[in-house]
């Protein structure tokens, strides 16, 4: 299959202009490595990272919350029996570093919310790869060291490979091959935030890369 082309991308992801000539080259390594190879895969792809990644101007995750949000996003943590904000959520808000320490304390192995590991491997990648589990079965896999050197994430070569590499390991061209493009996202995502978004993305790489 041939390249994708610089034109192809900002037709699916116009928003993408200012880092487009970057990501294309990039994006292309990453897609020949891990075969995602057909247009329906493609166009599967583009759509999620796309989405993920505020189509492909935002490689870090955005963790400054305030106490609403941290009760929206998770509530079990953060709200309390009324529905508002709990205490804990009123004392982190606003406090991106902190945030990540706390809700991603003691999971994917991290380690507690004072060893820095949540704001360590925070979401990076054109997929929001999270946590010191995924950095390390990542780093094993694309050959460069990511738990000691986490803001490689942030460059769009790393960005792009990690994001492949995350969507092949976990079945996503096959479901793509399949059209089963809201159980990507549930897989990506762990619900379907955003899925009119991607949907809108999807179908327009369809239309492009047909």
């Amino acid at each position: 299959m041939r390249p994708l082309t610089e034109q192809q991308l900002l037709q699916i992801l116009p928003n993408a202009r200012p880092v487009a000539g970057v990501f294309v080259p990039a994006l292309n390594r990453a897609m020949a490595r891990y075969r995602i190879d057909s247009p329906v895969r493609r166009a599967a792809f583009l759509a999620q990272v796309g989405h993920e990644s505020g189509q492909l101007r935002r490689l870090v995750e955005n963790l400054n919350y305030s106490a609403a949000g941290l009760a929206a996003t998770w509530p079990g943590r953060f709200r309390a029996a009324n529905g508002q904000p709990n205490a804990l959520a009123k004392s982190l808000e606003r406090q991106p570093e902190r945030i990540a320490n706390h809700v991603y304390a003691d999971r994917l192995d991290n380690g507690s919310a004072e060893s820095g590991d949540g704001w360590r491997y925070r979401g990076r990648g054109l997929i929001q790869l999270t946590g010191q589990q995924n950095y390390r079965a990542c780093s094993t896999a694309i050959g460069v060291d990511l738990l000691a050197n986490p803001e490689l994430l942030e460059q769009p070569e790393w960005a792009a490979l990690s994001a492949a590499w995350y969507w092949a390991s976990n079945g996503l061209n096959e479901l793509a091959d399949a059209g089963r493009f809201t159980d990507i996202t549930r897989r990506i995502n762990g619900g379907s935030h955003g899925q009119p978004k991607r949907l809108a993305l999807w179908r327009t790489g369809q239309e492009v890369l047909a």
